[in-house]
């Protein structure tokens, strides 16, 4: 087995954390780790939000959040423990952390449909009126 790799905390950047929780699988696994008192299995995200979650993309999203510095991982047997690296982070970031994890609960309270008005990436722009000429009446 490859060891796992944890970055030092001059090594986690405000960069490495947003782009590890600007998915939403990503900060609602993050959010249920620094909200437990005790480690998490992989196993315990196998289904989160009413959707199962295959192993390979749960061990894509954990190996993110652990590259980022947000988790730091131990293996015990066959499965991998998760803890949250708050205290550290917090020292180098203070209140970024709980930033985040506030606005994703703000967020989660909110009702699906009006999460987000943008489906795709983009917001549609609203289309320019035409003014025709008198001419062409």
């Amino acid at each position: 087995m490859r060891p796992l790799v944890h970055p030092p905390l001059d090594g986690v950047t405000v960069e490495g954390i947003l782009h590890a929780l600007s998915d939403p699988v990503r900060v609602a696994i993050y959010a249920r780790i620094v909200a437990s008192d005790c480690p998490q299995t992989c196993s315990n995200f196998l289904k989160l939000s009413e959707r199962d979650i295959p192993k390979s993309t749960l061990s894509q999203h954990f190996k993110i959040l652990r590259d980022a510095g947000l988790i730091r991982s131990e293996r015990r047997g066959v499965q991998m423990h998760n803890t949250p690296r708050c205290t550290e982070i917090d020292s180098r970031f203070p209140g970024l952390i709980a930033a985040i994890i506030h606005a994703h609960k703000l967020q989660s309270l909110q009702p699906e449909g009006k999460r987000s008005a943008r489906k795709g990436g983009r917001q549609a722009r609203p289309r320019k009126m035409e003014r025709r000429s008198a001419a062409s009446r």
